[in-house]
């Protein structure tokens, strides 16, 4: 062969070449799946004995964090995955400093029904200029609407409460019939159904260009229901009880290189403040069941028997969803896109220790796992799904904020089966999208200025550990409150004071040093106050008119745990208490400020129009009570558009043993109550 024809041999090549790569989509494709409510430890690759065999392929031939953090709830979680920020700056979690409301979560503008401001945008919205088509399919718990969010096609599950036959569930936006019981529907298969129907008409009509597709599942949420074919695959697996089992995990954890600390003990105090009762469990569940995570061998017979079926149907949930997304990844694979799709695996929180009756309630007479039972796994279980650490999720300790993170790219992750211990957030992955995508986030949006994104991108992490570094991640969820830098780390639920934990060698949060390094928790506690300040003043922006309290009916009978009502005309105001606690030895500097300042403050609070505003003093304990009546009818009637407020209460913040935006005990609006 001559040189000119070999040249031209291989500039054919070269043509052919380049033209077979037109024909595919270069940027990667992106899949995030997002468990719900599953533990650190549930699945096989992060050391449980469930079988997750296409997760565990995924991790084999990638990469899995060791150190990545959610947001400790689920709707919270989900606006860090999809806008890149922290929830509580785009009003979808509460901070008590912008909006109050019951249990620390469920505000009037912000938390679960926040409504995000104009300028944060989802990820699909900066995902489609780049040309990708974008697809939902699963939960939810945004809000606003799917497509007008940047999705293509949504199937979107509403109702978080039947896994066989849900009554609200939208595609496209648009309401769809509820699902009649027997119709053999199941939410954790029906989810990747549509995935599937929509990777196949990308197939079809849109092959030339990226897609992502964000796979929400509603597995292993409560209530506990599954499939029967995949619950007698465990029904003789959870006998030996959770403290074998937690044993097993933590061994099996070690010798994966995933942890070196010690295993938490269990803590059979802490149970979620709205929790069943005892004798509501034994009534409207079973005696068998229980409220508390005690040793399994103080369990009788009947109890630990009922309690292995549990663990059975959590372990056949998490199990199903593997399945379901093999089947996805088959699909990828026969488009010939797996090579070059980025897959993120994640959990919205840990797992779940609530045992609370919704939906059509619990029928203790149907079968365990069937679609008229309601079960929930409790405490015991869910500290064995979040082993080695500590609590639940709602909570802030490891237990309620760690979740798996795997990794996995053929085409642009060269490692397999690496671990990454670099500590990372769900705000991650955004950014971590963006710089692979070549996407930005735009300067202004809707005439306003966009905040950078506070994550900081994973990629690179993909080539090699230790090149990720975060300033600080901060955590606020229903009171409970922690901030992490480098490997320190101070936690404190919504009613205690600070704790302070070395991350190096006690993850499972076990050695409490804050009373040997006060100095420590006092830096860290500044550089939280400080991010609780910016992003109270993010979410501010663009707030929504606070709507007006609802008329009482003076005849209504009160909630339980309120005030009773009586036949009086209802008074135009709501009566909500904070109380404080301040460091011991600080009454006497307290009234010396509060001396000084009440005039002052007691006279820009009669002009804004509140009614009363008090503060009482327990010396004893070292207690505050701040009783504040407000108007009704008097919107602009608001203590916090008051700046000397602000002021006084930046000066008792070093008196206090908690932050007191962060340990309020209010009455909830729906509990106005009637006063002489």
């Amino acid at each position: 062969m001559t040189m000119k024809k070999l040249f031209l041999t291989l500039l054919g090549v070269l043509v052919v070449t380049a033209a077979v790569a037109t024909a595919a989509p270069t940027k990667p494709n992106i899949l995030i799946i997002v468990a719900d409510d599953m533990g650190w430890s549930d699945i096989g690759c992060y050391g449980g004995e469930i079988q997750t065999p296409n997760l565990d392929r995924l991790a084999a031939g990638g990469l899995r964090f060791t150190q990545f953090y959610n947001t400790s709830r689920c709707w919270a979680s989900r606006a860090s995955i999809l806008t890149g920020y922290y929830a509580q700056s785009v009003r979808r979690d509460l901070l008590p400093e912008v909006d109050r409301g019951e249990y620390g979560m469920f505000g009037t503008v912000s938390g679960a029904n926040g409504v995000r401001p104009r300028w944060a945008q989802m990820l699909p919205a900066y995902l489609k200029p780049l040309g990708y088509r974008n697809y939902h399919s699963g939960k939810w718990h945004m809000d606003g609407d799917r497509l007008p969010a940047g999705f293509d096609h949504s199937y979107s599950l509403e109702d978080h409460n039947r896994f066989f036959s849900p009554q609200s569930h939208f595609e496209d936006d648009v309401k769809l019939p509820p699902v009649e019981p027997g119709s053999g529907y199941y939410s954790t298969r029906f989810i990747a159904d549509h995935a599937i129907k929509c990777l196949k008409d990308h197939a079809a009509n849109f092959s030339r260009q990226p897609f992502f597709e964000y796979l929400a599942f509603t597995s292993p949420h409560f209530p506990l229901q599954a499939l029967p074919e995949d619950i007698a695959l465990y029904q003789d697996r959870y006998q030996a009880g959770w403290d074998v089992i937690r044993a097993e995990r933590f061994e099996r954890m070690r010798k994966m290189g995933l942890v070196n600390c010690e295993l938490s003990q269990l803590e059979p105090d802490v149970v979620p403040r709205w929790n069943l009762t005892q004798a509501e469990l034994d009534k409207q569940i079973s005696t068998n069941e229980l409220g508390h995570a005690v040793p399994w061998n103080s369990l009788t017979p009947g109890q630990k028997e009922f309690q292995a079926a549990k663990m059975a149907i959590h372990a056949a949930m998490v199990h199903r969803m593997d399945i379901e997304i093999g089947r996805v990844l088959a699909q990828i694979k026969a488009m010939g896109q797996l090579d070059n799709t980025l897959v993120l695996f994640v959990s919205d929180n840990g797992a779940s220790s609530e045992q609370i009756l919704r939906g059509d309630g619990n029928d203790p007479s149907a079968p365990m796992g069937s679609a008229k039972s309601y079960l929930g796994i409790g405490s015991g279980w869910s500290s064995a799904a979040n082993t080695p650490f500590r609590l639940h999720k709602s909570w802030v300790n490891e237990g309620g904020i760690t979740t798996p993170l795997i990794v996995n790219w053929p085409a642009g992750i060269p490692a397999h089966n690496e671990l990454r211990r670099d500590p990372g957030h769900l705000i991650d992955l955004v950014p971590t999208v963006l710089e692979l995508t070549g996407g930005k986030v735009p300067d202004t949006f809707a005439g306003m200025s966009v905040p950078p994104l506070p994550g900081k991108s994973l990629v690179p992490d993909f080539a090699k550990d230790g090149q990720v570094k975060h300033d600080s991640l901060w955590f606020c969820h229903d009171g409970n409150r922690a901030l992490r830098v480098g490997d320190w780390k101070i936690v404190a639920d919504y009613q205690s004071p600070w704790q302070l934990y070395n991350l190096a060698e006690d993850r499972s949060e076990t050695h409490n040093l804050a009373a040997a390094k006060p100095e420590k928790v006092r830096e860290l506690e500044l550089v939280w106050l400080k991010q609780t300040a910016d992003l109270s003043a993010l979410a501010k922006q663009d707030l929504p008119a606070a709507p007006k309290l609802p008329a009482v009916d003076p005849n209504a009978k009160a909630a339980a745990g309120t005030a009773a009502t009586t036949n009086k005309p209802a008074p135009a105001y709501t009566i909500s208490a904070n109380k404080l606690k301040l460091k011991p030895g600080m009454a006497a500097e307290y009234k010396k400020r509060h001396d000084e300042i009440w005039p002052e403050l007691s006279s820009a609070i009669r002009k804004a129009g509140i009614s009363d505003y008090s503060i009482f003093l327990d010396e004893e304990t070292g207690t505050l009570f701040a009783i504040q009546k407000v108007a009704t009818n008097n919107t602009a009637a608001d203590l916090r558009k008051l700046p000397i407020l602000h002021e006084w209460w930046e000066s008792m913040i070093p008196l206090m043993e908690v932050n007191p935006d962060h340990s309020p005990v209010r009455v909830p609006l729906k509990q106005v109550f009637h006063q002489d």
